[in-house]
């Protein structure tokens, strides 16, 4: 045999050996992912069952649960829930406990400095015992159901592919039991990250140090424009009762304190960072809200109530809803539950959705639960009406996966715990704070008051929600809806609407005069300034029918009136007033017109701006951008049309405008773009020569509300000119616009790039915006355009066929990457589109595309 036939022989041999080695390594790779998806077909037996349960899982993995008894549905329920998202929930119950670090390492300290210290899994350990007995019941049934399939998986690796990943930090991790605490700790996440006015009270300490005035630092935070976007009630629909004397500012001016010491000033940051650590769960910031609004079978075309929600929350992979359908076989007091909707994965029940007879959503009232107290603090006291009193300590470890324990010591005053002890601030911004009556010589401490650091009964509520029949049934379900306070509409068969304001909400004084209650942080030595008690729930706004035939809740003022005070922090409205007009434009309103207001991207507030930019004098070629503002209304397509064109110049000017007139504000409290600072530029175009206008870096010049207007159109022009080219007639928003799908672990920075693209999908085009219906919110702060939050679900009830509601989802049904139904939904929510919902038996064997058995280990496997 020739060298050269030789040759080739070896060199075929080696390349089949490659192409053998490649496909071996793909099979093994595509075995590793595989083997943590669920079983969904077949019969599976599970400890503690009493009798068979089947799960029929449609077209996008959707569960269905048939049970016989209430224990029975709430245990599969949790057995389900961990086959799909089971490292989801093993995350969030870390993140709970301040125990993340020993699931992710050092990344996790600062997070578990914060949660330890506000003690969140304390107070569910507090909470568990005080809940109604079948309350505890059915989160005891959801536990069993998680440590079944626990036991069934065997070891984390066989569970979910992250565990694979973080072996390698941590190779000897166990999960622990599953336990009803795990699922109440998840609530205080919901709660922190859906209450209002509580970095803006910090952040204004921060401002008030400044060489800005008072003055100038409370244009940035206008009231609510009651003239130009509606509240959610009307004065026709509610009466307050009347005011409460406690809640007013105090009759009696007493003066500000400038406290100019670098214990104050160091407090202030220190509070703000601890703050900052928290993971956000749900989300942050102002696009952080949602929408929902109801329609009165008087005007809709099938003459019976339609219901529309969609939540504003964080965006990634997988989603932070989970979708089921929970059906006892018969109804009865001891089964009373046949309810569909969106739930969160370690959370027995609905959040939000319908059962047979009513349906109901939710949208964040944002109201202002938290207060911080600047504490006077000497050695292991602080002083209080004189006195010094003894601060409580606590120890805690922090255990950190591949590291050593960090040990922390938690004190607490009456308020609460001193969050300023917890993470020391990365920057100062000033020496400066203001306060009310402090003294200039002492140490200084931030205390936190937060409504969800005491007991609460929002689990009641929740199973309360899921089987309510009627609106007395609601209400009291609402009742018992501690943290967080939400916006709650309503619908039924019966042809009636309703909203319901539930929550804590803290009585107390004004530590300013003139002020809103909890705008500036107040005096903890002086007791006058705490807390009173809570709001009495029938004082909260309500309305059932109104007179206008909908209600409209998108995180606007709830009512005009100053009591009850719920908050001093709306959103601004523009969203509301647009889904207002839409409705009312629309004398009989159809299911498919409520799925396409969701997805309505025009921004009210761009004309009036843009107006004063066409009037501004610029080069001609800026001017080739500058024309693309002329005849658009606004619309904020995803699109090759004009109007994506005219959007991605105006959001550019936008970022810039903000930019160059508030350029002296710290970065992590410049504007992000939101409604609140749409109110603001309005009302500073209206004073050309405020002082807000001037650039503090050009000595000897005055810049006027002229001058940064031109520079912003010149710099959008030269910015998008770099990104999209040169030509304004080709930009689109989506270009500028996009959406990056990351996981909440496999996204850091210690993970590697071709790890992570397992888990993230990028990349995504949308339309929409800030304060826009369809509300793809982008932080005018930060570089570029991203999205950052947004409608997290989408979601359309008929009362007048269940089977016609219309839901979808913002990523898929499943935690598993690369599983059919982990991203399955993306391209359709990105389109506002929605998939079918089937409710009736009918109608869910007809959607079944795998159906499990899952039946008592004493059973027989036959059929």
């Amino acid at each position: 045999m020739s060298r050269l036939k030789r040759a080739r022989r070896i060199l075929l041999l080696v390349a089949v050996l490659v192409v053998m080695a490649v496909v071996a390594v793909g099979i093994l790779a595509i075995g590793v992912v595989r083997q943590s998806f669920p079983d969904t077909t077949g019969q599976l037996a599970i400890e503690g069952l009493t009798s068979s349960v089947s799960v029929h899982r449609d077209a996008q993995g959707v569960p269905t649960i048939y049970a016989d008894n209430a224990n029975d549905l709430f245990r599969a329920q949790g057995f389900v829930s961990a086959q799909d998202r089971f490292f989801e929930m093993d995350l969030r119950r870390h993140v709970t406990a301040g125990r993340l670090s020993e699931l992710v390492g050092s990344a996790g300290i600062d997070s578990d400095r914060a949660i330890r210290a506000m003690g969140w899994r304390r107070v569910a350990e507090q909470e568990l015992p005080k809940l109604a007995p079948e309350t505890r019941q059915y989160l005891q049934a959801y536990a069993d159901g998680v440590n079944a399939y626990i036991k069934k998986a065997e070891s984390p690796e066989k569970m979910s592919l992250e565990y694979t990943v973080l072996a390698r930090r941590n190779p000897n991790y166990r999960v622990e039991p599953w336990t009803p605490v795990d699922s109440l700790a998840w609530l205080k996440a919901m709660a922190w990250d859906l209450r209002g006015d509580y970095k803006d009270e910090l952040a204004r300490a921060r401002l008030s140090r400044t060489t800005r005035s008072l003055k100038q630092v409370n244009l940035l935070y206008p009231p609510y424009p009651v003239d130009r976007n509606q509240p959610i009630l009307s004065q026709q629909d509610w009466q307050p009762a009347a005011a409460q004397s406690d809640q007013a500012a105090s009759p009696t001016p007493a003066a500000l304190t400038a406290l100019r010491s670098s214990d104050g000033s160091a407090a202030v940051d220190s509070a703000l960072a601890s703050v900052d650590a928290v993971p956000a769960s749900l989300g942050r910031g102002d696009g952080i809200g949602s929408n929902s609004w109801v329609v009165s079978g008087a005007r809709t075309t099938t003459g019976k109530p339609l219901l529309a929600n969609d939540p504003h929350l964080a965006l990634a992979i997988p989603g932070i809803w989970g979708q089921v359908n929970l059906q006892c076989r018969t109804l009865s007091a001891a089964c009373p539950f046949q309810v569909s909707g969106f739930t969160f994965s370690g959370l027995p029940g609905v959040v939000i959705g319908h059962n047979d007879k009513v349906a109901w959503g939710m949208t964040n009232l944002g109201p202002d639960v938290t207060d911080f107290y600047l504490e006077q603090v000497s050695g292991d006291s602080y002083l209080r009406d004189g006195d010094n009193v003894p601060l409580v300590k606590r120890q805690e470890t922090i255990k950190v996966a591949g590291g050593a324990d960090v040990p922390l010591t938690v004190r607490s005053t009456v308020h609460g715990p001193i969050l300023s002890d917890v993470v020391p601030a990365i920057d100062t911004a000033g020496d400066r704070s203001v306060v009310r009556g402090a003294p200039q010589s002492s140490r200084y401490a931030v205390s936190l008051a937060w409504t969800a650091l005491t007991p609460g009964t929002t689990a009641d509520a929740i199973f309360a929600l899921n089987r309510a029949t009627n609106w007395s049934d609601f209400r009291k379900a609402a009742a018992l809806f501690s943290v967080p306070s939400q916006n709650l509409v309503y619908a039924d068969t019966a042809g009636h609407i309703g909203y319901q304001a539930p929550g804590k909400i803290p009585v107390r004084r004004s530590a300013t005069p003139g002020a809103p209650p909890g705008f500036w942080p107040s005096p903890g030595w002086d007791s006058q300034w705490d807390w009173k008690g809570y709001v009495p729930f029938d004082d909260m706004p309500s309305s059932f029918d109104p007179a206008e035939g909908f209600i409209v809740t998108a995180n606007q003022a709830v009512t005009a009136s100053p009591t009850p005070f719920l908050t001093s922090e709306w959103d601004y409205g523009f969203r509301a007033q647009r889904i207002r007009t839409l409705l009312a434009a629309t004398p009989k309103v159809s299911p498919e017109t409520m799925s396409q207001i969701q997805g309505d991207t025009r921004n009210t507030y761009a004309p009036e701006l843009v107006e004063r930019l066409l009037s501004v004098q610029v080069d001609d070629f800026t001017a080739q951008a500058q024309r693309l503002l002329r005849d658009w209304d606004g619309s904020q397509p995803n699109d090759k049309s004009r109007d994506a064109a005219s959007a991605a110049y105006y959001n550019a000017v936008w970022k810039y405008l903000l930019q160059y007139t508030f350029d002296e504000l710290p970065p992590d409290i410049a504007p992000d773009g939101g409604s609140r600072w749409m109110v603001v530029m309005e009302q500073l175009l209206k004073d050309p020569k405020n002082d807000w206008w001037d650039d503090k870096t050009t000595p000897g010049v005055t810049e006027g509300s002229g001058e940064i207007l031109k520079r912003a159109l010149v710099e959008a022009r030269l910015d998008l000119a770099r990104e999209l080219g040169k030509v304004p007639a080709t930009w689109r928003w989506g270009r500028l616009h996009q959406l990056d799908l990351e996981h909440q672990v496999m996204s850091s920075d210690a993970v590697p790039g071709v790890i992570q693209n397992l888990f993230n999908r990028n990349d995504i085009e949308l339309g929409g915006g800030n304060s826009i219906v369809n509300a793809n919110s982008w932080n005018a702060s930060k570089p570029g355009y991203d999205v950052t939050n947004g409608p997290s679900m989408r979601m359309v009830v008929d009362l007048g066929n269940l089977d016609a509601s219309r839901w979808v989802n913002s990523t898929g049904q499943s935690g598993h990457a690369y599983d059919d139904h982990y991203a399955d939904q993306v391209d359709a929510w990105a389109a506002n589109e929605t998939f079918a919902w089937p409710f009736s038996q009918a109608a869910v064997r007809d959607a079944t595309d795998d159906e499990l058995t899952l039946v008592p280990p004493s059973a027989t496997s036959s059929p």
